[in-house]
């Protein structure tokens, strides 16, 4: 029962849950970008090259040899230069638009960060702190002009 207790202490904790919750966010967020890149950046990039699948683009190495029935008797050995083409360019759209995403909550975050700006809730641990800082500041001073 105590090795129960620990792990349910463990599980419920925020962080954990916080990090199951990026975990589930970042797998549908891996197919929505695959299917942005596939579907909406590689056709237009197809069609200016003329039509060339990015895919299919490799480096053949050595040719596959194939008896009279049709069947493989070496394999074809090829470097797929197109795939990696296109996983660079889903790191780079996954690179940018996770750059824009903490941008954007950084900002968010700063502005509930700021105690003078009433238009956000400022979290309570914050306000006490800025509170704090204010009268240790004021108290300071008038230490210095005690002197």
């Amino acid at each position: 029962m105590k090795l129960f207790k620990e792990f349910k202490e463990f599980a419920v904790k925020g962080n954990m849950m916080d990090m199951a919750i990026g975990i589930i966010i970042g797998a549908s967020f891996n197919k929505v970008i695959d299917v942005l890149v596939k579907k909406v950046f590689l056709p237009p990039l197809s069609l200016l090259t003329d039509g060339v699948n990015m895919q299919n683009k490799r480096i053949i190495l050595r040719e596959a040899v194939t008896d009279a029935n049709g069947t493989n008797i070496i394999d074809e050995v090829a470097v797929g230069y197109g795939v990696l083409a296109e996983a660079f360019l889903d790191f780079l759209i996954i690179g940018f638009t996770v750059f824009i995403v903490v941008k954007f909550m950084n900002k968010l975050r700063n502005r509930a960060q700021d105690t003078k700006d009433k238009t956000v809730v400022t979290p309570k641990d914050i306000e006490l702190l800025s509170k704090l800082t204010e009268l240790m500041e004021e108290q300071n001073a008038l230490l210095k002009t005690k002197q």
